[in-house]
């Protein structure tokens, strides 16, 4: 019998703890053909999902899959998440939790369904500066940039 993966058990405790202390717990999730989610919500191949008992009904974190019924613009969905997909949970208020690897694209589902030559393609984009003029017309270039502002949503990041 193949050793169950940590990854579930990780996963509830995270959620307990968040519950416990009050916060809201959140998961971020890669969407791909085994992920059940309405797709209008779905941003670059993933969805953050308000996991909480208030945002929630019958939520059940399994060692497989995470499944719930909630509301997105007032209609009752049924949502259904690999566990695997699973990329990070967290608590809204403090951005406090875990972070995992993303799935193996070779080894998700989504990945059999796209044709080789329809990957997706990462292009630069050019990013010009703003002119920093003085009041007599010169360029001020050596001014230091504003910082940047504080306050507002925690976020998530990773790093790889």
């Amino acid at each position: 019998m193949p050793e169950v993966s940590t990854k579930p058990y990780l996963l509830r405790a995270i959620y307990e703890w968040c519950t416990d202390n009050g916060y809201t717990p959140h998961i971020a999730v890669v969407v791909d053909s085994g992920t059940r989610v309405p797709m209008q919500f779905v941003k670059n191949g993933e969805i953050v999902l308000n996991i909480s008992f208030e945002a929630t009904s019958g939520l059940k974190m399994e060692n497989d899959t995470i499944s719930f019924s909630a509301r997105f613009g007032g209609v009752s969905r049924d949502i259904l998440i690999p566990v695997e997909n699973v990329i990070a949970i967290y608590a809204r208020e403090n951005g406090q939790g875990m972070a995992f690897e993303a799935p193996n694209p070779a080894t998700a589902p989504a990945a059999a369904e796209q044709p080789e030559d329809s990957a997706p393609v990462l292009s630069s984009v050019p990013v010009s500066e703003p002119e920093k003029k003085g009041n007599d017309g010169q360029d001020n270039g050596g001014d230091d940039p504003e910082p940047p502002k504080k306050g507002g949503r925690p976020v998530l990041t990773r790093i790889k």
